[in-house]
């Protein structure tokens, strides 16, 4: 019986992390043959908040307790703190390396810039930068594969894996240097406070911090 649910739980994960790697095989595709669409961008992102929605569908019972308002503790404050800080480590060190490496655009990603080609871009790029992942990426990894994988494993295995699972869905070999660890964080806080609204928050506060450098940092072409 316990060997028919971890199998059970295994075709889960893997039906479900297949079904977001095509998708993102799927959006580079379109998002290459149709540079610069708003309506594209509203489409893709639509169609991952379906796909994770459906998945989340066959756990709905135990996922709708993750959104329940936690008890929250003078940790919180560290783990906010932490989260400023890391913004700004990773904004500075993808700088250093693309120093190291002598390139200006290799590993460098404005944010901001992607959305300037539209009016309001600062309001677009908080959505899909700021508001949309926090939601729908916690939803996937802390949320949906995070509760298959506990109940077959250990939460520590748990914690790693979609942590690990987090990072290679950004498909680069510098990011996952600093999404791996960040999903740690997030996994924990996930498990210490047995809901998505804490991880959801610092997520939010990371990507919302990494957009306001880009911002700020962001020099238009004359």
């Amino acid at each position: 019986m316990h060997s028919k649910k971890s199998s059970q739980t295994l075709d889960y994960i893997i039906a479900f992390y297949v079904s977001i790697i095509v998708y993102l095989g799927v959006s580079f595709y379109v998002f290459d043959s149709y540079p610069n669409n708003l309506w594209v961008e509203i489409i893709m992102e639509s169609m991952f908040a379906l796909l994770v929605l459906a998945f989340s569908f066959f756990d709905y019972k135990e996922i709708v307790k993750l959104y329940s308002v936690p008890k929250l503790d003078h940790w919180i404050v560290l783990f906010i703190l932490f989260s400023f800080i890391n913004a700004f480590l990773v904004h500075y060190f993808v700088d250093y390396v693309n120093q190291l490496i002598a390139t200006d655009t290799l590993f460098t990603i404005n944010y901001y810039e992607e959305y300037t080609y539209i009016e309001n871009p600062f309001l677009w790029s908080f959505i899909f930068m700021a508001v949309l992942p926090p939601i729908f990426e916690e939803l996937a990894f802390r949320g949906a594969l995070f509760n298959a994988l506990s109940k077959s494993t250990s939460i520590k295995v748990t914690i790693v894996t979609t942590s690990f699972l987090f990072a290679l869905v950004h498909l680069s070999v510098l990011s996952i240097i600093w999404i791996f660890p960040f999903g740690i964080l997030l996994g924990y806080l996930r498990w210490k406070y047995n809901s998505l609204w804490i991880p959801m928050i610092i997520h939010f506060i990371h990507n919302f911090t990494i957009l306001l450098i880009d911002y700020y940092a962001y020099i238009p072409v004359e």
